[in-house]
């Protein structure tokens, strides 16, 4: 029994139930077969045979004023009846499309029940035409494969309705939602945007868009750099954004959040020259004053906004060509226009989608006509009947072969889906203008020239493009420094072409002329490592770099062993010559120097070899944090530095550290024990203690600072640079030039500085041997300082008497004819020089030989004559062999004495070449402090 409409009716009680249950129900075979034959008995599959057929739409929208989305209705309205009217016009078609409106409340309850009812109740539908809320449209779309139903709709863009798998029987003459993800793609790409990010309100609708542009964006290869969805403030998910450097922002959200957003991006900065939105483009005119609901004033929002991209479909085509109406788009504005005037209805901005689709249904079903009639001719027996279920799939076909020109350009479908036009808009100036727009057939972009408007001088840039820019070092800093230390290698050039040339000076031969040319040398290998390190990455490639970080390193290393070993190696010899407490003869060649220096070279060779293999030094970049580009282009800076660094650098540095500073203490200490030897032919200490301590002190401040500025490498290579050249110039100059001045002031210093120049320092520390010799007390040291004065004096007063005797016996040999006998007041001169040279050579109970004969004897040589010679001649007693022996006992002593030890010759402490052989220099053992005191060295 056929269900009547009161049974129909009946549905009613399953709405508070659930709208789930009314689903199933409507889904249930029993009831679509029902609805059927109630179909079937009042209308047959005939209608392809008869002319002038009015053939039934089932129209479903909410046209109820309290519903939502119903202004689009009202809209829509008048461009169908005037797609009809033009389709009747037309002539080419020979039926009548007649269309029913289904109120569907936007509600999914009532859209069904009035669904169910235009089956049960209604005029056989050959298709629907309609679906307005996406809520309603999605459930009604599910089930039309059950009722072989094809449905058109022509405001639905929820991407949801894409799947052809739930919805195969579902088409749209709007594109979807979707659709404008490959326009946004192709703008991306139009301006090398590579790096974008998005901001998606938290509800499905515009999930779904975003999971598919993140889909497009992806095959595209442009990169996601943040992904943010909102529900609440979206000024925290801006922020994000701002913090991962997000400038190209694709929004998807409703007028109502976009005030907020903006709201937000204008208290964050984010708008300007350096950002660019893209939002969709559906939003109400002048949007933002009604959805305002931010404490952000109108101003602001405008001045956010400034610049901003909409992307939406094309309500109508722009391109004045006449479609299928035989009417361009324009013309059909005006008609359409006309017809809301006269009704008093709003404009719907889907009114050439919908007046479009109704041309649709005409050419599709007028296609399905043909055929059915095709196939009606080639039944021999004339009785060919077809049943919906293949009417439906004809349908699909036909319209899956859709292809047109209309009010809204080209229509076609694709998986069901229109592939229409997309539009560009800019807001400038407070409003938005069309910009440009993507054909989605042809796959185009067309944008207008010079319609887009930057807010800087060229389009922002898809990220804070960073420039790496190395911190190198200043050439006019190099090369200054650079000339400076050329002077200092001109400077050691010329103090060891110095040195070479006197070499066999007495001055320059004493203070070891080959350390001085090690110490020259190590000077000019430091002056040398400046070059390489003013050389970094700017210079020389990355490869060439990690040499230089090797070689500088050895050779600024060996240089300073070279130099300051040598400088101790002299200090040494000293210190073993002076401080020999047992006063033995010490012979120390240069080679025995040579071999010391070579040492600590050695130990400077194994370091570094074991640094170089088991942990060689590299090239590492330090990268900085960024800094803005001081001429205000839209980049940033980043800083780099170049290092030589290892893995265990501190280690390393700390060996090396800990070798030199030990080498430097030694140094010291030797220069310390030394400071009283006042040789300045031999001794360097004073110099050296003054190099070591101004070399000590500049290396600690200059490794600190050179720490601390590690990042400013030209503050740095300033510090190293002129650390090294002054410790370098300092210590050339300390070695070289009091030898320079003592060479032009006092050429024969050497010679003079051998007759045993104390300083009054050596003098108190030599107290102690002094005291052993003269046999004075230790507590007697004034005593001892005295008698130590007079005897500087009387060495004086020996020289004098030397030169007055000699003058005397030169005239007796020149003239001894004429020489008047020796008179007895001579002799007392004679005994007192040799009684001074007995006093000065120190020790008690040890008299020279001739002292004594003198004393033993005196009247016999010097008091009184023999009384038998007195009456001889002067020249007969002059001559004789007594007055000769006597003269030669007088004068060879006091010759040895006088001269030999000027020249290098025997000890002083020698009193007469008659004397015995253990008197003599080579057997008689000379105490300690006379071999100081006589014979230098």
């Amino acid at each position: 029994m056929a269900p009547t409409r009161r049974d129909c009716s009946g549905w009613e009680m399953f709405l508070p139930a659930g709208r789930l249950l009314l689903f199933a129900l409507l889904f249930h075979p029993g009831v679509a077969k029902v609805c059927n034959d109630r179909t079937k008995h009042e209308q047959d599959n005939s209608w392809f045979l008869k002319k002038e057929e009015a053939l039934n739409i089932m129209v479903l929208m909410p046209m109820n004023e309290s519903a939502l989305m119903s202004s689009i209705s009202q809209g829509i309205e008048p461009a169908v009846q005037l797609a009809i009217e033009h389709i009747n016009d037309s002539g080419e078609y020979p039926f009548s499309l007649i269309t029913k409106i289904y109120d569907t409340e936007c509600d999914n309850a009532k859209g069904l029940r009035a669904f169910f009812d235009a089956i049960c109740y209604g005029p056989k539908h050959l298709m629907i035409f309609g679906g307005v809320c996406p809520s309603v449209t999605s459930i009604i779309a599910e089930s039309l494969e059950g009722w072989n139903l094809v449905q058109l709709s022509f405001a639905a863009t929820t991407p949801v309705l894409a799947d052809k798998k739930k919805y195969p029987n579902f088409f749209r003459t709007v594109p979807s939602d979707n659709a404008v993800n490959p326009a946004v793609i192709k703008f991306l790409n139009y301006y090398n945007w590579s790096r974008v990010g998005t901001l998606t309100q938290d509800v499905q609708r515009f999930s779904e868009v975003r999971n598919d542009l993140t889909y497009e964006l992806e095959k595209a290869n442009i990169h996601i750099a943040d992904t943010e969805s909102f529900s609440n403030d979206p000024c925290v998910n801006v922020k994000k954004l701002k913090d991962n450097d997000v400038r190209i922002i694709i929004g998807q959200f409703d007028e109502h959040w976009a005030s907020k957003v903006f709201c937000c991006a204008y208290n964050l900065n984010m708008y300007g020259s350096k950002y660019q939105w893209i939002i969709p483009g559906w939003y109400q005119r002048n949007w933002w004053e009604q959805a305002n609901n931010t404490n952000c004033t109108s101003r602001k929002l405008l001045t956010a906004m400034e610049g901003y991209i909409s992307v939406d479909f094309e309500p109508l085509s722009s391109r004045p060509v006449k479609g299928i109406s035989g009417r361009t788009p324009k013309e059909y504005e005006k008609e359409y226009y006309r017809e809301l005037q006269q009704k008093g209805v709003e404009a719907s901005k889907f009114h050439g989608f919908a007046y479009d689709g109704i041309w649709v249904i005409a050419k599709t079903l007028n296609r399905v006509r043909e055929l059915l009639r095709t196939k009606e001719r080639q039944n021999m027996y004339h009785n060919f009947t077809v049943d919906d279920r293949e009417v439906g799939k004809m349908v699909l076909d036909v319209m899956n072969e859709t292809n047109f020109y209309g009010v809204t350009g080209q229509v076609m479908f694709r998986n069901g889906e229109r592939m229409g036009t997309i539009k560009f808009n800019q807001f400038q100036d407070g409003q938005e203008a069309k910009v440009g727009e993507y054909n989605s057939i042809a796959d185009i972009l067309d944008l207008q020239n010079n319609s887009i408007r930057f807010q800087g001088v060229e389009p922002p840039k898809d990220r804070t493009f960073v420039r790496l820019q190395r911190r190198h070092i200043n050439v006019p800093l190099y090369s200054i420094l650079s000339t400076i230390t050329i002077l200092g290698m001109l400077m050691a050039g010329a103090f060891l072409f110095f040195n070479i040339k006197n070499r066999n000076h007495r001055l320059i031969k004493m203070s070891s002329p080959y350390m001085n040319n090690l110490i020259i040398l190590g000077g000019m290998l430091s002056y040398a490592s400046i070059f390489l390190f003013g050389l970094d990455g700017g210079f020389v490639s990355d490869k060439e770099f990690e040499t230089l970080c090797t070689v500088r390193t050895w050779i600024l290393i060996v240089g300073y062993t070279t130099a300051f070993g040598a400088m101790f190696a002299k200090t040494w010899r000293v210190h073993a010559i002076f401080k020999n407490v047992k006063m033995k003869k010490k012979i120390i060649k240069d080679q025995k120097l040579l071999i010391i220096v070579g040492g600590m070279l050695l130990i400077d060779l194994c370091i570094l070899i074991c640094w170089q293999i088991v942990d060689p030094l590299r090239r590492t970049v330090e990268e900085y944090s960024l800094e803005a580009d001081p001429q205000g282009r839209d980049i940033a800076i980043r800083p780099f530095l170049e290092h030589c660094e290892n893995t265990h650098m501190t280690i390393w540095l700390g060996i090396v550290y800990a070798y030199k500073g030990l080498l430097m203490l030694f140094g010291c200490f030797l220069a310390w024990e030394t400071r009283n030897v006042s040789i300045p032919a031999l001794n360097d200490s004073k110099y050296i203690g003054m190099s070591v301590y101004n070399v000590g002190i500049m290396c600690i401040i200059g490794a600190a600072v050179s720490f601390l500025t590690r990042d400013q490498p030209n503050v740095q290579f300033c510090i190293v640079a002129l650390v090294i050249i002054f410790c370098s110039t300092i210590t050339l100059c300390l070695v070289f030039v009091p030898k320079l001045i003592t060479m032009r002031t006092n050429p024969d210093a050497a010679t003079q500085n051998r007759r045993l120049k104390f300083t009054q320092n050596q003098k108190k520390e030599d107290s102690k041997t002094s005291t052993s010799v003269t046999s004075v007390n230790q507590t007697n040291t004034s005593r001892l300082d005295g008698l130590q004065t007079d005897n500087h004096r009387l060495r004086m007063r020996i020289t004098e008497l030397d030169k007055e005797l000699e003058e005397v016996t030169m005239q007796l040999q020149d003239t001894p004819e004429k020489t008047p006998y020796i008179k007895q007041n001579h002799y007392p001169d004679a005994n007192n020089i040799l009684s001074i040279r007995n006093f000065t050579d120190g020790k008690d109970g040890e008299k020279s030989i001739l002292k004594n004969h003198l004393e033993q004897k005196p009247q016999a040589q010097w008091g009184s004559m023999d009384p038998s010679r007195i009456s001889r001649g002067p020249l007969e007693d002059i001559n004789s062999p007594e007055h000769i022996q006597r003269r030669l006992s007088l004068q060879l002593p006091i010759l040895h004495h006088a001269y030999l030890p000027s020249i290098g010759g025997v000890d002083a402490s020698c009193t007469s070449p008659n004397g015995s052989p253990g008197s003599s220099p080579r057997h008689r053992h000379m105490p300690p402090s006379y071999r100081v005191m006589v014979s230098g060295l």
